[in-house]
């Protein structure tokens, strides 16, 4: 047990700390470990909430909308007391309350190709709950070029798909697939429908975003089976869940080694989704042998 935990510390992770995979080593870990959460939504509230509860040391919520009555059927930071106040200040209230120890940094501004790469700068790692494309592949591609880990979760109606991207290679040596591997540009515009036309399950983003804060916290804590080279999807009506294999795209235009030195530039028109969920099917895939009936 590390000798600067309070007794407030030690009563509050008291849980964590009996993990073996955790214990006084892994909670301190945790406690010097900082987290962008991008999107402050359906995604970004289970995030802040239980990252806060684990005791990351520094929390970043970033966003740049405000609390609407039609967020809170599944964005479970906000409140109806807290209608128009910024996304950012109600999830930071609300993850203070839950957990004062930690600090939670604000970040209102809308995220794009030209700030992202400032504004993850001091984290450790970057958790994806944006509800458009434009920011997804802007966080992506800023991430993987600062040699950063993402967790990217995404929904729609009753659906969700979750990965991680880690630049580098696994322990079979072979490269890590990034968010281009894929989906090398954003979908033509009309295609995906945005939950605000196509509705969404409130808890299906609070299963996602807690499965999203889960990988989070095993990235930190270097415990467990990583997602990166897998992707996971669920689909809520048939409660099944599916392992995909993701391996890293040769031709990828963005990290395979015939990539230009910027990278890839989506091709085309980013259209605004409630969380960036695709509908195209992934290329150089297969099935993983561990699957839900």
């Amino acid at each position: 047990m590390p000798s600067d935990f309070t007794e407030e510390e030690i009563a509050r992770y008291a849980r964590h700390i009996l993990l073996e995979e955790v214990g006084g080593t892994g909670q301190a870990r945790l406690r010097e470990a900082s987290v962008l959460i991008a999107g402050a939504g359906g995604l970004g509230s289970p995030l802040a909430l239980y990252l806060a509860a684990a005791g990351i040391g520094t929390i970043g919520i970033a966003d740049n909308d405000t609390v609407e009555l039609s967020n809170l059927q599944r964005q479970i930071a906000h409140t109806t007391a807290r209608l128009g106040a910024s996304k950012t200040s109600s999830a930071a209230a609300a993850a203070a309350a839950l957990n004062p120890l930690v600090r939670i940094v604000q970040h209102h501004i809308r995220i794009t190709a030209e700030n992202a790469p400032a504004l993850l700068a001091p984290y450790d790692i970057v958790c994806d709950g944006t509800d458009n494309f434009a920011t997804r592949y802007a966080l992506a591609d800023a991430a993987w070029r600062a040699g950063k880990t993402l967790v990217s979760a995404a929904i729609l109606r009753f659906e969700g798909q979750l990965s991680t991207f880690r630049p580098g290679r696994n322990t079979a040596g072979a490269a890590n697939p990034c968010y281009r591997c894929l989906h090398a540009a954003p979908p033509p515009a009309g295609l995906v429908p945005s939950c605000a036309q196509a509705g969404v399950l409130g808890t299906v983003t609070g299963v996602m975003g807690t499965l999203q804060a889960t990988e989070a916290l095993k990235e930190v804590l270097g415990i467990g089976e990583s997602l990166a080279g897998r992707l996971l999807t669920w689909d809520a009506l048939t409660m099944r869940f599916r392992l995909i294999r993701l391996p890293a795209d040769p031709d990828c235009p963005f990290c395979g080694p015939h990539a230009g030195p910027g990278g890839a530039a989506p091709e085309s028109e980013p259209e605004a989704l409630d969380a960036g969920m695709s509908k195209r099917p992934t290329p150089a895939s297969q099935d993983d042998d561990r699957t839900t009936p």
